[in-house]
């Protein structure tokens, strides 16, 4: 289990709100009002499933505190990915990223990672300049004595996946019809990466150790750099919270062998009731 659980489901997931329905984002106190709030905490389990096989093996912890970057006052995301203790001894992970979006615009100013996968080491970072709409990106495996370079144009909806996470929960979902399609871009350290998805409409699903959920459901699928989807079969499914907070409830994908979930355990301090948890 690797970053590749916040890359392949986490982060593709998110993007489906930017095309999903029309932003009706209200303001209070001059600012945009969102569905998190500081000090909102939310952390998912994510299990590997063979045949009589399934088991939890990492989790991924998303947080929400507040600062100054630069002189604005940002919200600083942050979503950490680990292994459990037990599963530490075959593979030890410990994957950060961090994300600063000014609190007025909801637009992300800076973004970093930090990446420990057994030996692996690996750390990026992407300024983002929105009055030249360019995104400055630097990577490097921390075995190498220096950075790779790129510049990347940037789009309005245009963001990296952990800030895509909260400023893309504030959709209008009312707007929201079964079959709807659409793409949307997801901004990596070296490419943007389209997502086809299609919203496949509400339902009530049963989720283990969360309960019963009002939820809505998508299928979304990543997509080459030129859109074209990948042959290795990369659809997805995933469950929003059908309630003013609409958040991932759960997540499955199926891989070469078996398939992936991940699935909310746990949260703190959400702005609104969890109305959708029955």
């Amino acid at each position: 289990m690797t970053h590749r659980i916040i890359k392949k489901l986490f982060l593709p997931a998110l993007l489906l709100w930017s095309a999903a329905g029309a932003q009706a984002q209200q303001t209070v106190a001059g600012l945009p009002a969102t569905p998190y709030q500081v000090g909102e905490k939310l952390t998912y389990s994510a299990s590997y499933s063979l045949s009589f096989i399934n088991t939890d093996v990492g989790e991924v912890i998303f947080s929400v505190t507040s600062g100054k970057l630069n002189g604005k006052p940002v919200y600083h995301f942050n979503a950490t990915a680990v292994t459990y203790p037990f599963y530490r001894t075959f593979f030890d992970m410990r994957d950060v990223y961090d994300s600063w979006v000014d609190q007025e615009t909801l637009k992300p100013l800076y973004m970093k990672s930090n990446i420990k996968e057994g030996g692996y080491r690996f750390t990026s970072e992407v300024n983002y300049d929105w009055v030249q709409m360019r995104g400055y990106s630097k990577w490097r495996n921390l075995k190498r004595p220096s950075y790779t370079h790129k510049v990347l144009p940037l789009t309005s909806g245009c963001m990296d996946g952990v800030s895509l996470f909260y400023s893309l929960r504030s959709i209008d979902a009312s707007a929201m019809s079964p079959g709807q399609r659409g793409q949307v871009e997801l901004l990596l350290e070296d490419t943007v990466r389209k997502i086809n998805y299609r919203f496949i409409g509400r339902e009530t699903r049963a989720i283990a150790g969360l309960g019963t959920c009002k939820t809505m459901k998508f299928s979304a699928e990543l997509a080459t750099s030129t859109g074209e989807a990948f042959a290795d079969g990369t659809e997805f499914f995933i469950w929003f919270s059908d309630d003013k907070n609409q958040i991932p409830l759960y997540v499955e994908t199926p891989i070469r062998v078996g398939s992936v979930k991940v699935r909310l355990i746990k949260w703190e301090a959400l702005r609104y009731p969890f109305a959708s948890k029955q």
